[in-house]
């Protein structure tokens, strides 16, 4: 979100990373060989693309603060799990300009939210809305129900989830 214009009601109300914690994620991103990094308040987040409180990527470490949205840090580190190993030493910021990879991150993050206690996709998807992303079938939960099953299907065929959609650990 952008600091030149105020955050909507709904975008202030997204689960940020002081609600649960950064341990938790930290343990979560590890099962992958990712580290978290915490930012302090007043800093920018390096590797941020969206700047602001977004979260952000450099290597295979992700950085985020206290206000950083949960659905942020599940997104960013969903882009570098997505990638092979071998690329993610490069990675700066940008992860990826791939639709099947970008596609792959959206759901992936849905279904890491579960594994975060306190979270969980409904929440996450809650949020996902409110802070404007947008699916063609109007909502996010609509696109992970109705029309995923392309994102699914990556991450079963690349070995990120197992045939019941469940995740598969690097």
């Amino acid at each position: 979100m952008s600091s030149e214009s105020p955050m909507s009601p709904a975008e202030a109300s997204v689960m940020r990373l002081d609600a649960i914690g950064f341990d938790a994620p930290a343990a979560l991103l590890a099962r992958y060989g990712l580290q978290l990094q915490r930012v302090e308040s007043d800093a920018a987040i390096p590797g941020s693309f969206w700047g602001d409180d977004e979260a952000g990527i450099i290597g295979t470490t992700v950085y985020a603060r206290g206000d950083t949205p949960v659905h942020s840090l599940l997104h960013e580190a969903g882009h570098l799990i997505v990638l092979p190993a071998e690329r993610r030493a490069s990675v700066h910021t940008d992860a990826t300009d791939s639709i099947a990879e970008e596609d792959a991150t959206c759901y992936l993050q849905i279904v890491l939210a579960d594994e975060l206690p306190g979270v969980g996709r409904q929440r996450l998807m809650t949020d996902m809305d409110a802070w404007g992303y947008s699916f063609r079938l109007g909502s996010t939960q609509a696109w992970f129900e109705q029309d995923a099953e392309n994102a699914r299907q990556w991450l079963v065929a690349h070995g990120l989830l197992d045939a019941q959609g469940r995740p598969v650990y690097g």
